[in-house]
């Protein structure tokens, strides 16, 4: 159930950055949901509501996305200023200790957070976690400006991106269901515009994995990660190293692919309560 919806807005000259989110459930457990591309914060609705009474989830819109918004769209946001805008909001909320659920391109918020309040943070849930090994999309997007250029273009005439992503596949460089889900993420303007704006607004969230590891190894933190058998976005192989260097982890395999694996995530939940947050 829908409690109350918040929103937190912060001036800065003439110009607002707004991080919009709702929250669901009044628990005392709070936990920080960041969604993946072409989302809401709505998308975790599903889940949060399978989580106990005992939860607050505080469902963030990630920028170029729902009502969040940045002071200028096109400039990249940097983790020390995404860090200062959640350590504003956890300061207003009185936030000490918090979880983090993230899916896709969601866990660079959720990775930011890790680097910058590891001990405040109680337990962390990947769902197919973007920005631990790189992914040939964002490559195109950020470098090198060729590519970049290819996409930024491609906002107007996506025809040729997509006869060279095309290409890739003929030559087996690419899988065939990655074609079809570049072929859907360009099928309009609108978002083609996200595209170009998600991944190069968010190219500085880049993450050091040993850092990473030794700050969740220090407590240390359990890390859960759901990961879709057929996911061609975020295949599970690439993860296998990083998973392996936790000191709690678990891993949920589940048949899926990769568009629907937070609906996939709340149905496994229901099927074993055991495993909640």
């Amino acid at each position: 159930m829908i409690t109350e919806q918040l929103t937190i807005e912060k001036t800065y000259v003439a110009s607002k950055t707004k991080l919009h989110y709702q929250r669901y459930g009044d628990g005392p457990r709070a936990v920080l949901a960041f969604h993946g591309y072409g989302q809401s914060e709505g998308h975790w609705r599903s889940v949060a509501s399978v989580l106990g009474p005992e939860v607050s989830v505080y469902s963030f819109d990630l920028f170029y996305h729902g009502k969040s918004r940045l002071v200028k769209a096109d400039a990249p946001i940097t983790k020390k200023r995404l860090a200062e805008l959640l350590g504003e909001f956890l300061h207003e909320q009185k936030i000490t200790k918090f979880s983090l659920l993230a899916f896709s391109m969601g866990a660079k918020f959720a990775l930011t957070a890790v680097e910058n309040f590891a001990d405040q943070i109680e337990q962390v849930w990947l769902v197919a976690p973007d920005g631990i090994r790189a992914q040939l999309w964002y490559t195109l997007a950020t470098s090198p400006l060729l590519m970049r250029g290819l996409l930024g273009r491609a906002v107007l005439r996506p025809q040729r991106l997509l006869g060279f992503i095309n290409k890739l596949s003929e030559k087996r460089l690419v899988d065939p269901g990655l074609v079809r889900f570049a072929e859907w993420q360009l099928d309009s303007r609108e978002k083609r515009l996200r595209v170009y704006r998600s991944w190069v607004g968010f190219k500085n969230l880049a993450f050091d994995l040993k850092r990473l590891a030794t700050l969740l190894n220090r407590k240390p933190t359990p890390v859960t990660f759901f990961l879709g058998k057929y996911d061609r976005v975020i295949p599970h192989t690439g993860l296998k190293q990083f998973i392996g260097s936790l000191a709690k982890a678990d891993l949920v395999m589940l048949d899926a692919g990769h568009g629907g694996l937070i609906y996939d995530v709340a149905a496994y939940l229901r099927r074993h309560p055991e495993t909640r947050l």
